[in-house]
């Protein structure tokens, strides 16, 4: 086990995207919260790092590329850096061969992680840390951190903090759109990674509709890649709408800050709409809900259609053909869930 009195620097790997990024935020409280005075890292993908700017529960956020050359480098870096402990809270080879490339002491992980013998401290599962079937993302990298000693209960929520540069930018970018983040409004993510979690757009343009008749003007964001669809959006809206795929992730958490609501596909940005306690609708539909609900105490409801072949992977429908799980989720279901949270 680990020492931790001698214990002076922590990395923690989480590769991959926006939603394990803000999940991951609960494991680097608990981690300050034990360690106020070690240094405490995060080693995350270049795209991705901008979510934890300004984050005050973690000393240094080291990004990496993509190319063989900028995982090369990193390698080097966090190797020189001469970490005691590293938790590698993701799995995948990468991670682990970075994991192991720190020469840390102790390279905590899964048991069912590849090439698990590069690790020093194995678990076997989050179920069998926190004594349930079913848990969440955020209670399984807490897990990791539990089973060598790190106090993980209270278990943290997740949260994010608000850049103030990337507040001022975005105060810029919503002149440019005249709009007034002082009236009520909401924030509306229409698009995820794949089909299996898009809700049809021309349901949204009637929530954002429903949203107007309430009282609650809408703002769509996205990325620059997703102007497009954003855009298309804004063709089957009958009430004023705003949409911008130039809103930065830091200044999408200072706009979140500001929002009534939010509502939106399970998604990266749902997830940083709970860890800014923002009231949520998030509409589900192939993964998996025990797994990736909204890890907040502020209002939420969950929208989806239970189906037999829930949960699944999400890249294909094997069963229907078309994703049956998002498809068939009606309009009224998600209004019922928008009236309950904006009454809270």
């Amino acid at each position: 086990m680990v020492d931790w009195s001698s214990v002076n620097r922590v990395l923690v790997v989480r590769l991959r995207s926006i939603g394990d990024t803000v999940l991951a935020t609960p494991s680097l409280i608990a981690l300050k919260r034990f360690l106020p005075n070690e240094q405490i890292d995060i080693l995350l993908e270049d795209w991705v790092a901008p979510v934890l700017e300004g984050f005050d529960a973690v000393d240094e956020v080291i990004t990496i590329g993509k190319g063989f050359s900028e995982r090369q480098r990193t390698a080097l870096e966090i190797r020189r850096r001469k970490y005691d402990v590293v938790f590698n809270l993701h799995g995948g080879p990468t991670s682990t061969f970075l994991t192991y490339a720190t020469g840390a002491r102790h390279r905590v992980g899964y048991s069912n992680y590849r090439y698990s013998f590069l690790y020093t401290e194995l678990l076997s599962s989050s179920s069998d840390f926190w004594k349930k079937e079913f848990t969440h993302s955020a209670e399984q990298q807490l897990a990791l951190l539990g089973h060598v000693g790190v106090p993980v209960e209270p278990a943290p929520l997740s949260r994010l903090c608000i850049d103030p540069a990337s507040e001022r930018s975005l105060a810029s970018k919503l002149a440019d759109l005249e709009f007034d983040t002082e009236e009520r409004f909401a924030v509306i993510h229409p698009l995820a990674a794949f089909d299996s979690k898009r809700w049809a757009p021309e349901k949204f343009a009637e929530m954002i509709g429903v949203l107007a008749k309430r009282g609650v003007k809408s703002i769509a964001v996205g990325s620059t890649q997703e102007t497009a669809e954003l855009e298309n959006l804004k063709t089957l809206c009958n009430v004023p709408f705003w949409a911008s795929g130039l809103i930065s992730l830091p200044e999408t958490t200072a706009l979140l800050a500001k929002a009534s609501l939010f509502l939106g596909n399970d998604s990266g940005i749902a997830h940083m709409a709970a860890a800014m306690k923002v009231p949520s609708v998030v509409i589900f539909g192939s993964m998996n809900r025990n797994h990736w609900y909204p890890w907040t105490d502020a209002p939420n409801e969950m929208v989806f259609e239970e189906l037999p072949c829930q949960p699944c992977p999400g890249y294909e429908c094997k069963v229907y053909g078309d994703p049956k799980c998002i498809i068939s989720i009606p309009p009224e279901n998600v209004i019922a869930a928008i009236d309950r949270v904006l009454a809270k």
